[in-house]
């Protein structure tokens, strides 16, 4: 990455050793795109020598700029010039093989207590990113790899292959999961802030160890299900200046394809964030799911799906939607929307602090079996308000909130806290 103390200014003094050519041209460019950035993040390109969208640049300033990412000695090349209303900075890297170890501690609301041993790469394999990453905690261990190659087939289209593991045994659910998952996927990056990806995998994913007394529905579902799937992934982000911006991500999976089997599962998250005034921010978010059996074959709970905690504070993680004998089955659909006032807290003991105040809605219902009317998987409403507070302490992120539910059924199981804090050594 690119030091931000380089030459803070470095731009304004080039431009005065090269100067400005009088009866030069010069524009107003709308955006900024950087070309050949394989490793170093083009965002750190793009503001390590200065603003460069929206304002006047004629060509000595260019090349002041180029004269200013060459002296970070992270580049081979730097060009700079105008495409109409584009300003294209097109860079060649000098080969470099940084990498990095981390090992950490964490408390998430998932996971609770939870190591993390970490393995970055670059240049590993030539142009290329490896990582390697292990989660440790009470009731679930858990590993990814991941090799990616940017501009494999092209300056917009790249490639990279992810490797996954999972074993659960939540204690608070009466079964237990094993996930092993291989991917080969397609990245197009057409526009600056659009993604899409093209994967196709395999999955051996196991449900076992399902308690005697447990639900008849998870007794049922226990077994194994490997076979191929497909992946289809959508994400665009539209961020912009003073902490305004909105995303939408799609997914779209096709499991166990070539059984009597098949599921389809379909994610949506959108989220907007506005300034409403001064140093406070409204957060939006909206996420849903749909999972189904396309030859009439019913979801079993390696599919449905067990929102909670993070995702809908007050409850806990898992804690809503149909249940059967204290069994939490999850649902087939879900629906969550959440609205958040935060606000700059300014500093407190030497600490910068952001306070916050929300509300989430939604639910979770619907099963292929309700075992003739025995499971209610209807579509209640369930909801909670609460109140966030986020600080960094060191150098360490901590969020915290407490929540409680204003609308839930009997059997919803309740967290009223949620922490989440990581640290690095």
């Amino acid at each position: 990455m690119i030091s931000h103390k380089t030459l803070h200014h470095c731009i304004l003094v080039l431009a005065t050793t090269f100067g400005v050519a009088s009866g030069s041209s010069a524009d107003v460019y709308d955006r900024v795109t950087v070309r050949g950035a394989e490793l170093i993040p083009e965002e750190d390109i793009r503001k390590t020598c200065g603003e460069l969208q929206g304002i006047y640049i004629d060509e000595a300033e260019m090349r002041a700029v180029e004269e200013c990412l060459m002296s970070t000695a992270v580049f081979e090349r730097v060009s700079i010039s105008g495409e109409g209303k584009e300003l294209v900075i097109d860079v060649t890297e000098i080969e470099q093989r940084p990498g990095r170890i981390d090992a950490g501690i964490s408390w998430v609301n998932d996971r609770s207590l939870t190591g993390t041993l970490s393995y970055e790469q670059f240049n590993l394999i030539p142009d290329s990113f490896t990582a390697i990453h292990g989660d440790f905690s009470r009731d679930v261990e858990s590993f990814d790899m991941n090799f990616y190659r940017p501009e494999a087939f092209g300056p917009k289209l790249h490639f990279g292959i992810d490797l996954t593991g999972e074993n659960a045994d939540y204690r608070d659910l009466s079964f237990s999961v094993r996930n092993r998952q291989a991917e080969a996927y397609l990245a197009w990056t057409p526009r600056q802030h659009l993604r899409i990806e093209y994967g196709l995998g395999y999955r051996d994913h196991r449900l076992y160890d399902v308690n005697a007394s447990a639900s008849r529905l998870l007794l049922r579902d226990r077994g194994q299900q490997d076979a191929p799937f497909l992946r289809f992934g959508l994400t665009y982000r539209d961020a912009e200046a003073d902490r305004q911006g909105w995303f939408v991500r799609v997914e779209q999976f096709l499991w166990n394809i070539g059984t009597a089997s098949p599921v389809s599962e379909s994610r949506v998250e959108l989220g907007s964030t506005l300034k409403a005034s001064g140093q406070t921010d409204l957060m939006l978010r909206l996420g849903a799911g749909l999972v189904a059996g396309l030859s009439g074959n019913d979801t079993t709970a390696l599919d449905r799906l067990f929102p909670g905690g993070d995702s809908f504070r007050g409850f806990a993680p898992r804690g809503i939607g149909p249940a059967d004998q204290g069994d939490m089955l999850g649902g087939n659909r879900y629906l969550i929307a959440s609205a958040e006032l935060q606000r700059d807290l300014g500093k407190i003991a030497g600490q910068h602090l952001r306070g916050g105040a929300f509300i989430d809605i939604g639910s979770v219902w619907d099963l292929d079996d309700d075992l003739d009317g025995h499971i209610d998987d209807s579509s209640h409403i369930r909801s909670s308000i609460g109140l966030t507070l986020s600080m960094t302490i060191g150098e360490t992120p901590v969020s915290v909130y407490a929540a409680t539910p204003l609308s839930r059924q009997p059997q919803d199981k309740r967290q009223n806290f949620g922490l989440m804090v990581s640290a690095n050594f």
